[in-house]
């Protein structure tokens, strides 16, 4: 998410007229959201904001998301994601492992052999849903499958596209205000209709 601020204010509604926007900004820099849409209760849960989005980013933000305190009674945890590589990394597997209590040594060795061998193995593993933890991968380039993708949409319309930023801090801090109040008001699950058949065009 860029954090733009205009270089000029808004022209606001009028009868017959639409808000005008300045097409010129400043630009503060970047911020990930890394964030889990709760299927059942349609809310935003343990949102993470930082500078990145590597593979220690993501691995932190699901360890977040499972120690949370209101988290602690779930026996099991299902995160739905698509095929970026961070979604299949090493530290992941080690995570899920020391989890499990299975040493490190009967993981392999990344890029030579064993489950830390390749993407593939290592989805494998995290994909295992005997697994306290697991994950299921979206199709390639399917992550619309994906319910979040519907709610960073909203995310996009209500709140980036017509926001006005005047630093990284500023955009974090709206970022989790819209969340705080999109969970207070607005949250309800979403009615999925796709039946996974193509459509006839």
């Amino acid at each position: 998410m860029q954090a733009l601020e205009r270089n000029a204010p808004d022209l606001p509604l009028q009868i017959g007229r639409c808000r005008k926007q300045e097409y010129e900004y400043t630009r503060h820099g970047t911020l990930c959201l890394t964030a889990n849409w709760d299927v059942v209760e349609g809310k935003i849960i343990s949102p993470t904001l930082g500078d990145t989005r590597d593979e220690i980013d993501f691995q932190q933000h699901i360890e977040q998301t499972v120690n949370e305190p209101q988290a602690l009674e779930v026996k099991k945890w299902c995160f739905i994601v698509d095929n970026l590589n961070t979604h299949k990394s090493e530290l992941l597997v080690q995570w899920i492992a020391a989890l499990l209590g299975t040493p490190e040594e009967d993981l392999g060795k990344k890029g030579k052999y064993g489950i830390l061998k390749n993407m593939d193995t290592r989805a494998a593993y995290l994909s295992n849903p005997n697994h306290p933890v697991y994950f299921i991968y979206t199709p390639k380039h399917c992550s619309w499958l994906n319910q979040i993708e519907i709610w960073f949409s909203i995310l996009s319309k209500k709140l980036l596209r017509r926001g006005n930023f005047n630093s990284k801090q500023n955009l974090n801090e709206q970022v989790k205000r819209f969340i705080e109040y999109f969970n207070r008001v607005l949250a309800k699950p979403f009615k999925w209709t796709y039946n996974g058949k193509p459509c006839n065009t």
